[in-house]
């Protein structure tokens, strides 16, 4: 005759608080081995403390519980060591990333920003591929990444080479209001019919005061800081979006250390003011 163990016993000998697993048996997570019909009293067997103590450092690797579920009703072992794998691959992309915003943060806060060369530029109207949507700051990874491979995959079913690099333009709202019009385009000669959410457009001509940021978007912030502070201290800056060109990406290199992004900010006139 099997063991029967009270939810406090479980609760203890797993680690796992009872409210814990209230919840996981309500979402069918771990469901216990027998409900007494009078009381309700939760009741567990021996062999389901490696199955909780195997969800409790689930949990705390960060797996959401529907993952959970899907490892532990895996049909096979290959089944639920993909799911694993997955999961781990999700927490080192995760893991560079903090890597990453640490040594922004220790850089911000260690070594002041070297001095940011400034060009002028003037830019003619230019015909392009393009994506536009109405896009929230949370949501713009995903959103540039998916936008760029489907003009990318647009040019490329049809043969027509880019012209220039791909290039995003923020408007306004979106840094003020954290959402906004994003458009992302890659400029071609000629035309060619749009496909899905892709569509031709002209972008217009612009004067744009012209920054280099050599490496991750983690600090682009900075190149953005010293730009918009060479601009306001020549009070040269007009309403308009700011453009992004990404002369190297993740689409050319994983390495973000690689990464060179020009920042575009518009402004009145080319020639740097004396």
């Amino acid at each position: 005759m099997r063991a029967r163990l009270a939810i406090g016993d479980f609760s203890r000998m797993t680690h796992l608080s009872v409210k814990a697993l209230r919840h996981y048996h309500a979402v069918g997570v771990l469901v216990p081995a027998e409900i007494d019909p009078a009381s309700g009293y939760r009741f567990y067997v021996p062999d389901q403390v490696p199955i909780a103590q195997v969800i409790r450092r689930f949990r705390d690797l960060g797996m959401p519980l529907d993952e959970i579920r899907e490892v532990l009703g895996a049909p096979d072992v290959d089944a639920r060591n993909k799911l694993i794998v997955a999961h781990m691959r999700r927490m080192e992309a995760q893991l560079a990333e903090t890597q990453t915003m640490v040594a922004s943060l220790r850089a911000l806060l260690e070594r002041p920003l070297a001095s940011t060369a400034v060009e002028h530029r003037s830019v003619g109207p230019i015909r392009a591929l393009a994506i536009s949507e109405h896009v929230s700051a949370s949501d713009l990874d995903e959103w540039w990444n998916a936008a760029f491979r489907a003009l990318d995959a647009t040019l490329a079913a049809a043969t027509v080479p880019a012209a220039g690099p791909r290039t995003a333009l923020f408007s306004a709202e979106y840094f003020e209001l954290e959402a906004g019009e994003v458009v992302a385009y890659v400029p071609i000669t000629g035309e060619m019919d749009a496909v899905g959410r892709t569509r031709m457009v002209e972008i217009p001509p612009a004067e744009l005061a012209v920054a280099v940021h050599a490496g991750s978007h983690a600090d682009l912030d900075r190149t953005y800081g010293a730009l918009g502070t060479y601009v306001a201290e020549r009070e040269i800056g007009v309403a308009g979006p700011i453009r992004e060109q990404y002369l190297i990406s993740a689409f050319d290199t994983t390495d973000e250390s690689r990464h060179v992004t020009e920042v575009c900010w518009p402004v009145f006139q080319t020639k740097p003011a004396s």
